[in-house]
């Protein structure tokens, strides 16, 4: 079955739906939890932006398990930590799915985030605005937006932010495989293979600021790493299968197509076969 529909002005219907007390709306539909599930987390490509089914999705025709789609648009670590209900239910799951975010949407040492739109901005600290006493942080909206400016000023400065940032998410990464009760099984889901080493300013595609040292900082704690890079068959697709209106377009182009979704479900269903039949 599917439930990948348009809705009356083109754009596709993602059912938002909430569970529990959780106050963050996830896609749905809503999957029921009183059985054996799937919990899978993470950012915009599990949450499957303009993907009519994302992976998450086609991983249950695979495990013939519910798997539970806990991802959210541009959603960092934080997301997740600071929300009870979310952590229960990725508990009792019977394997857990993390998808790797960027470091830029988790509040830290030089800024604060929204607690559950985590791309904005909220509010700069003492040691950014020293850091940066030239810059007017009220102009920004978005970490992004932010973080590029920044990164326009100064190099070696903004350097040392994202150091800031990379040790955040290290730190945090570590506390949430810690909370969940079993090792998950996480997935690098991107265009290219994380780099090696932190590249210079922005010149960066997403996961954000997020390199293989890292990874390999947390990795230890997981069932599984995975790093899951579109294939060139499935990015000479470009926008095919997707569906956004016509003002999307320039977001749709940097999202991955159906046919990733496709080869991650595949290939997520491989390693957690085993796991949900020893389960």
């Amino acid at each position: 079955m599917t439930f990948a529909v348009t809705a009356a002005g083109g754009g596709l219907k993602y059912y938002p739906c909430r569970y529990g007390t959780s106050r963050v709306r996830f896609r749905g539909p809503r999957r029921d939890l009183k059985g054996d599930y799937v919990a899978c987390l993470g950012g915009t490509e599990t949450y499957g932006l303009f993907v009519p089914q994302p992976f998450p999705r086609l991983l249950e025709d695979h495990v013939h398990l519910p798997c539970v789609n806990l991802g959210a648009i541009n959603a960092g670590l934080d997301l997740f930590l600071d929300d009870a209900e979310v952590l229960n239910i990725a508990r009792r799951a019977r394997a857990v799915v993390i998808q790797i975010t960027g470091a830029q949407n988790m509040s830290n040492r030089m800024y604060r985030v929204h607690p559950r739109r985590n791309d904005r901005f909220v509010q700069a600290s003492e040691v950014l605005m020293t850091l940066f006493p030239e810059v007017d942080f009220t102009e920004f909206a978005f970490t992004r937006h932010m973080l590029g400016a920044l990164a326009g000023i100064d190099t070696h400065r903004f350097a040392m932010v994202v150091t800031e940032l990379q040790e955040a998410w290290i730190a945090r990464m570590t506390r949430l495989v810690g909370l969940l009760g079993q090792p998950p099984v996480l997935v690098w889901l991107a265009r290219q293979p994380p780099p090696a080493e932190t590249l210079p300013g922005m010149a960066v595609d997403d996961p954000l600021f997020i390199t293989q040292p890292m990874i390999d900082r947390v990795a230890y704690r997981a069932a599984r790493m995975m790093v899951l890079t579109a294939s060139d068959h499935a990015l000479s697709e470009g926008t095919r299968g997707l569906v956004y209106h016509a003002s999307d377009t320039a977001a749709a182009e940097g999202q991955l197509g159906p046919r990733a979704h496709q080869d991650a479900a595949r290939a997520l269903a491989q390693v957690l076969l085993p796991m949900v039949k020893d389960a």
